[in-house]
């Protein structure tokens, strides 16, 4: 099929804790949902190469951070090369996004809290769950795609 004929969709990418969810969608509404356990190094690229196939992307949107190091960064260059690449438009917004603004794990029992625009680390035991929603509002999302990495102090 040539790209001209492929059904054009907008791709979500949570990948800043574990299982990755992706959702596909169809005029902005979620058609499908895709949930893996498996690394982001290894599920990003099979994805891709048959989304690619059956597909063409108009947007992918990616949960930036915190969370994850490794799979922040490793999303973050999948996606700028398939930007690079494919000329799909890359865009982000931070995790609490699609957490209802819940504590999002960093390590051990110490989590990213967001408060007033601020993101801090805090220990806490809470079980957060990631949500896709169930249609896009592009308002929502930026073009600041940088990973937005939160360290601890020293």
């Amino acid at each position: 099929m040539s790209q001209a004929h492929k059904q054009h969709i907008n791709i979500v990418i949570i990948s800043i804790s574990n299982p990755i969810k992706i959702g596909i969608y169809i005029d902005k509404v979620l058609f499908e949902e895709i949930v893996s356990d498996e690394m982001t190094s290894d599920f990003l690229p099979k994805f891709f190469d048959k989304i690619l196939k059956e597909y063409s992307i108009d947007n992918i949107i990616y949960s930036k951070g915190p969370g994850s190091y490794m799979s922040i960064k490793l999303t973050y260059i999948f996606l700028k090369t398939l930007q690079i690449t494919n000329n799909i438009t890359i865009l982000a917004v931070d995790g609490f996004y699609f957490n209802q603004n819940s504590p999002i794990k960093a390590l051990g029992n110490r989590f990213f809290v967001k408060e007033n625009d601020t993101i801090t680390i805090m220990k806490a035991e809470i079980k957060n769950s990631f949500e896709l929603p169930q249609k896009l509002n592009f308002n929502d999302f930026s073009n600041d795609i940088e990973p937005l990495y939160i360290l601890n102090a020293v």
